[in-house]
């Protein structure tokens, strides 16, 4: 009370629920221990208690500030899963004990055109699961946690039987890829489709690729793995992009490229792989600009183009047409306290192929 008045509450206060998680607090990018708070349950949400959250490139980038918007202290993850534990009585969708999902984002305008189209990815009020702020005022915290409070709208029905553990990384690897996939047109039976790069993203690419029919050829500077994506992964081909012979018998034959790495690198010579009006889409956010030749894209209308997760409808599609197909990530299942590690080791590209945190396990243990 201030003056007679009633004081607002302080953007704080309106978080009344604890929770606890492990976040960073400078550019370090060193994960701990930490206690906060989370929006009550509304009348249009459901809370989830966490049980796996994935570990995402995106959350190292973020951790150490490397694009230059970090908010610190940052509770990082966006590819979490769990267990509804509470639902709001305008929620018609989710009921207590249902398993549900929450992916790169938690809120966006509802009224623009791009939600109204489906595509609330591209709203201008979009809000991140994680280091954004919300509609409070409040600063957005992600899945390394035990529970998550979102808008029913924003939450994704993992169906009966997908295993939580592997599946939590389709919620941002999974859709990145599949996404570009339906709206490029590469999801035709008998289309050729490059992957670049075998890693998170890249591994469940060739997966949708296949279960689309597609041909796939995985594109890697690594030789060694070869056998692991045409034998294991299912590729139909693989392509050495340092191998100039090699390279020289692909070109031309590609319908489109999904370009998955985030690490600095050369895209003109993929260029040459597609055929007359291909597409490669880039779903990497490699720190520094990319370096591109003008000939390459104007001889046979080839363009580069972008493509950043997708709507909730196109999301929800996804999970659903990969349950139907059996697809899950390949993944290493590791408990919080081997958080920092793990973070070392994504750096260096040395996971096959997406670290999942066993939250309900290990976060009160850790």
């Amino acid at each position: 009370m201030e003056n007679g008045n009633i004081a607002a509450a302080s953007p704080e206060e309106v978080r009344r629920s604890p929770a606890f998680g492990w976040a960073a607090r400078d550019s370090s990018g060193v994960l701990s221990p930490f206690t906060f708070s989370r929006t009550k349950n509304g009348e249009n949400d459901v809370t989830i208690k966490i049980l796996y959250c994935g570990i995402c490139h995106s959350d190292l980038h973020s951790v150490k500030n490397e694009w230059q918007n970090s908010v610190y202290p940052i509770v990082p993850g966006h590819e979490i899963v769990g267990v509804v534990t509470e639902v709001g009585g305008k929620v018609d969708r989710f009921k207590v004990g249902d398993h549900a999902g929450v992916g790169c984002m938690v809120n966006s305008c509802r009224s623009c055109h791009e939600c109204a189209g489906h595509l609330e990815n591209h709203c201008p009020g979009m809000i991140f699961t994680y280091n954004s702020t919300d509609v409070d005022g409040t600063v957005t915290y992600g899945g390394y946690s035990d529970s998550v409070v979102v808008e029913e709208h924003f939450a994704v029905r993992f169906p009966a039987g997908m295993p939580l553990d592997r599946g939590a990384p389709l919620l941002c690897a999974g859709i990145t890829v599949y996404s570009p996939m339906k709206r490029f047109g590469f999801d035709v039976p008998g289309k050729h489709i490059g992957v670049v790069g075998l890693g998170g993203l890249g591994h469940v690419a060739v997966k949708f690729g296949k279960a689309f029919g597609a041909k796939v050829t995985v594109i890697s500077t690594s030789p060694s793995k070869r056998q692991e994506a045409v034998e294991r992964l299912g590729a139909d081909a693989f392509l050495v992009s340092k191998d100039p012979d090699e390279m020289k018998a692909a070109w031309g034959t590609m319908d489109g490229i999904i370009n998955t790495v985030s690490a600095a690198h050369e895209v003109t010579p993929l260029l040459s792989l597609l055929k007359t009006f291909g597409q490669m889409v880039m779903v990497c956010a490699p720190e520094k600009p990319l370096e591109i030749y003008a000939f390459p894209l104007l001889l046979g209308g080839k363009s580069i183009v972008g493509s950043a997760i997708g709507g909730m409808k196109e999301t929800q599609e996804m999970i659903d047409l990969a349950a139907e197909h059996n697809l899950t990530a390949d993944i290493e299942l590791i408990s919080m306290d081997y958080v920092n590690k793990a973070m070392e080791r994504v750096a260096k590209a040395d996971v096959r192929y997406r670290f999942v945190i066993d939250i309900g396990n290990t976060l009160s243990a850790a």
